[in-house]
């Protein structure tokens, strides 16, 4: 399968969950007052800024996991998103480099150096908070979604499996 075969599921599931949220937000034809709206508490923020947060940081840690601070993620430092294409096209652009990133020698111990160079922490916690901070906040935009009466969409992992045939029934043979 490849080096990092143990991380393609978590790592394509996250980039999968929250261009689904996305894409499911963007059907929804939400008003800018309903994707902007704080109406959670204990949440980023509305609906587009909390997106934002996702993606910016998905960007950010992959750029600091691949040792790459030049590399060209241009919207990681823009101003925020004005929309959901926008998101949709950054999410998948960073979907892209995790690819990438899959197919490289991860070096889980190594060192990188954050908080203004005043801490160092392991590449591993950077994978770990990846695909641990997407999730907390999918889980906000969900919350704010049913606050607004909308049931968000279903976007664990087993959703992911089954829209990858990851999972079958076992009548049926996996593709």
């Amino acid at each position: 399968m490849g080096r990092n075969a143990v991380l393609y599921d978590p790592i394509r599931h996250n980039t999968w969950a929250t261009g689904s949220l996305i894409e499911f937000c963007r059907a929804q034809d939400l008003t800018a007052e309903q994707l902007t709206e704080v109406t959670g508490v204990g949440t980023y923020g509305g609906i587009l800024a909390t997106l934002d947060h996702i993606v910016r940081c998905d960007g950010s840690y992959l750029r600091r996991i691949v040792d790459a601070a030049d590399r060209p993620l241009g919207w990681v430092d823009s101003e925020p998103a004005a929309d959901l294409e926008a998101l949709a096209r950054w999410n998948a652009e960073a979907g892209e480099l995790w690819e990438v990133l899959l197919t490289q020698e991860i070096d889980v111990e190594r060192v990188i150096v954050v908080d203004d160079n005043t801490r160092g922490t392991r590449v591993g916690i950077f994978l770990a908070q990846a695909i641990n901070h997407a999730n907390h906040h999918r889980e906000q935009v969900c919350a704010i979604l049913t606050g607004l009466g909308i049931e968000p969409p279903d976007i664990q992992a087993w959703e992911y499996a089954w829209a990858t045939q990851r999972i079958w029934d076992l009548d049926e043979q996996p593709a």
